[in-house]
């Protein structure tokens, strides 16, 4: 029998893809979106809540990259906590030195309803962003 990590990993289990939780692995904790397309509307990147435990760490947002081209599209990105807004971060589309990601330190407490939302300034459905949350984990006592 494996053992579990907070969000289903096997405990020292390889990278299985997009994330639907946050994963746990001892005391630290990631979650990684995978790729998901350019849109106008808004697109919900990484959706989970926090179990018994402190998150302290860095959501990281890339702005959204044409591959094949190289073309690159801004990325806005909104980090709510219980439905509130707490982040807005922008990357810009690679023009001038302008940075292609931006990254937000975070702190999040226990029982918390995470939603991380991406939108773009073009509908390109060729362009992909990704956005990573990695960092460590406290426990709460009861």
């Amino acid at each position: 029998m494996a053992l579990i990590s907070g969000a289903g990993n096997p405990l020292g289990g390889s990278f299985t893809g997009a994330a639907e939780a946050l994963e746990i692995v001892g005391n630290f904790a990631y979650a990684y979106s995978g790729t998901f397309p350019a849109s106008t509307g808004e697109t919900t990147a990484l959706q989970f809540t926090t179990g018994n435990y402190l998150f302290v760490g860095k959501l990281q947002a890339n702005a959204y990259l044409q591959y094949d081209n190289m073309t690159l599209r801004q990325m806005g990105a909104k980090v709510t906590l219980n439905g509130t807004t707490i982040a807005l971060l922008a990357t810009d589309d690679g023009e001038e030195d302008a940075p292609m990601s931006n990254t937000q330190d975070l702190i999040i407490p226990a029982y918390t309803e995470v939603k991380i939302l991406c939108t773009a300034n073009t509908g390109d459905a060729d362009n992909l962003g990704t956005v990573g949350l990695t960092g460590r984990i406290y426990r709460t006592r009861d």
